[in-house]
C-alpha cells in the first residue's frame, strides 16, 4: 500500500468514527462533551475583549470610546469569516453525515482561501478610506485619532483573521472542537499578556492594544492552520480548491444568516455611537463597556450552542431528527438556567462591574450601571434566541434563520433606539438593546416551533 493509500484510510477511519460518534452517542453527554471545549474557547475571547477594555480605559474616555468605534469594523472582518465560516462548516458537516467526504474536502479549502481573499480585499480599501470609515462608524472629533490609529492596525490583520475563522468554525463542525479551542485560546492568551506590555511598558498606548491584537490573531490563526492540517479530519490542500456558483451558493445558504448577524451588528453598533455622540464621548465608552461585558455572560452560551451545532448538523444530515429536537431542548433548558444565575449577578454587583473600568468619569458610570440593570433583565432569553437561531442555521433553514440573525440589532434595535432616544434621552439608549431582545425573543419562538413541527411530522409518517 502505498504513502498515499495509508494517509487516505487513516483519513476515512478518522471519519467513520467521528460520524458514529456524533449519531449514535448518548445525546446529552454528546452536546456537553462537544461544547465544553467552544464554551472555554468563547469565555477566553470575550475575557480577552473585556481585558482589552480593561486596559485601553486605562489611557483615557476617549481611547476606550475608540475601541467601541473600531468594535463596529471589526464585526464586519468577523462578518466575512463567519459568513465563509458557517457557510462551508454547515455544509461540511451534513455532507459527513451523509458520508459524502469528498465533498465536504473541496467545500473546506474553498471556503477558507475565499475568507482570505476578501479579507485582503478588506485591507486594501479600508486603509485607502480609512479617515471617512472612522467617522462613518461614528467617531467624534475627539475620538477620530485614537479610532484611526487602531482601526490601522487591525485592518492589516483582516485577512488571516478572516481566514482564523474559518478554520475554527469548520473544526468545530468537523466535531473537532478541542483543537479549534487550542487556536483561540492561544491568541486571546497572547492578546491579554500582550497589552499591558505594549500599552504601558513601552508607552504604546491604544496603538499597543492594536498591534497586540493582531500579533495575538496570527498567532491563532497559525495554530489552527497547522491543527487542521494535522490532526483535522479534513486537511487543507490546495489542489481541492474548486470554487464554481455552486459552492458559493451553498456557501450562501449556510453563510447568510451569520452575514447578517455580524452585518446588522457592525451597522448597530455604528448607529448606537451616533445616536449617543450627542450626549458626549462618555455614553459611547459606557455602551462599549455594557456591550463587552453583556457578551462575556452570553459568550458560555454561544459557546454551549456551538458545541450543538455538530451533533445538529450530522443528525440532520443522517436524517435522525428525533435526535435533534432532543439535543435543541436540552440546550435551551441548560442556557436559560446558566443565563439567569449570569443575569441575577449583574444586575446585583453593577456598580462594582463598571468601576473596574473606569472609577473617575462620573458620568459613565451612571450610564454603565443603568444599561447594565436594564440589560440583565432580559439577559436570560438570549439562550432561546442564540439556540434557536444556530439549529435553523444549521439546518439551512437560510431565510427564517436570517430574519431571527436581523431581528435582535436590526429589525427591532434600530428603530427603537432612534424613538427611544428622542423620547427618554440616556435613559432610552440604555434601555433599547433589552427591549429589543425581548421582541427578538417572541420571534424566535414563532420560526423555531415551525422548524420543530416539520421534524416531528417527518419522523410520524417514517413510523
Amino acid at each position: 500500500m502505498s504513502s498515499d493509500d495509508d494517509i487516505k484510510l487513516k483519513e476515512e477511519e478518522r471519519q467513520n468514527k467521528k460520524f458514529k460518534q456524533l449519531t449514535e452517542s448518548n445525546i446529552e453527554s454528546l452536546v456537553i462533551k462537544m461544547g465544553i471545549p467552544t464554551i472555554i474557547s468563547m469565555l477566553t475571547t470575550s475575557f480577552y475583549n473585556m481585558a482589552d477594555t480593561f486596559f485601553v480605559s486605562k489611557i483615557n474616555t476617549q481611547s476606550t470610546a475608540a475601541v467601541g468605534i473600531v468594535f463596529s469594523m471589526m464585526s464586519i472582518i468577523q462578518a466575512i469569516g463567519f459568513f465563509f465560516g458557517h457557510g462551508s462548516g454547515n455544509y461540511i458537516s451534513i455532507k459527513l453525515g451523509a458520508k459524502e467526504t469528498q465533498e465536504a474536502s473541496k467545500m473546506a479549502v474553498t471556503g477558507f482561501l475565499s475568507a482570505m481573499i476578501v479579507g485582503f480585499i478588506i485591507l486594501i480599501f479600508g486603509l485607502i478610506f480609512i479617515k471617512p470609515l472612522a467617522v462613518m462608524l461614528g467617531s467624534t472629533e475627539t475620538i477620530l485619532p485614537y479610532s484611526i490609529i487602531y482601526m490601522k492596525y487591525i485592518l492589516i490583520g483582516a485577512p488571516y483573521m478572516t481566514a482564523s475563522l474559518v478554520l475554527n468554525n469548520q473544526l468545530r463542525l468537523q466535531g473537532n472542537a478541542l483543537f479549534a479551542m487550542i487556536g483561540l485560546i492561544t491568541g486571546a492568551v497572547l492578546n491579554i499578556a500582550l497589552d499591558p506590555l505594549l500599552i504601558f511598558y513601552f508607552s504604546m498606548g491604544i496603538k499597543g492594544a492594536a498591534i497586540g491584537t493582531i500579533i495575538s490573531q496570527f498567532v491563532g490563526f497559525c495554530i489552527l492552520l497547522v491543527g487542521t492540517n494535522v490532526w483535522g479530519t479534513l486537511p487543507i490542500k490546495i489542489n481541492d480548491f474548486s470554487p464554481s456558483i455552486q459552492k458559493y451558493k451553498a456557501i450562501i445558504t449556510g453563510g447568510l444568516p451569520s452575514l447578517c448577524r455580524q452585518s446588522i451588528s457592525s451597522f448597530s453598533t455604528a448607529f448606537l455611537n451616533i445616536i449617543s455622540a450627542p450626549f458626549g464621548d462618555s455614553v459611547i465608552a459606557a455602551m462599549s463597556i455594557v456591550n463587552r461585558v453583556a457578551m462575556f455572560a452570553n459568550s458560555a452560551i454561544i459557546g454551549f450552542g456551538q458545541g450543538f451545532q455538530p451533533v445538529c448538523g450530522f443528525n440532520y444530515g443522517a436524517k435522525k431528527y428525533d435526535r435533534v429536537i432532543r439535543a435543541f431542548y436540552f440546550c435551551i433548558k441548560v442556557s436559560t438556567i446558566a443565563l439567569l444565575i449570569f443575569a441575577v449577578i449583574i444586575f446585583i454587583e453593577a456598580k462594582e462591574i463598571v468601576h473596574l473600568f473606569n472609577d473617575k468619569d462620573t458620568a459613565l458610570i451612571d450610564v454603565s450601571i443603568k444599561a447594565l440593570q436594564y440589560q440583565a433583565l432580559t439577559l436570560p432569553l438570549w439562550g432561546i434566541i442564540t439556540i434557536s437561531s444556530m439549529l435553523l442555521q444549521t439546518t439551512r433553514q437560510t431565510i427564517r434563520a436570517s430574519i431571527l440573525a436581523l431581528a435582535k440589532q436590526g429589525i427591532f434595535f434600530i428603530p427603537i433606539i432612534f424613538i427611544f432616544s428622542k423620547m427618554f434621552f440616556i435613559e432610552g439608549i440604555a434601555a433599547s438593546q433589552p427591549f429589543a431582545d425581548f421582541l427578538t425573543f417572541l420571534l424566535s419562538i414563532i420560526l423555531v416551533r415551525s422548524m420543530i413541527i416539520e421534524m416531528k411530522s417527518y419522523l410520524l409518517d417514517k413510523n
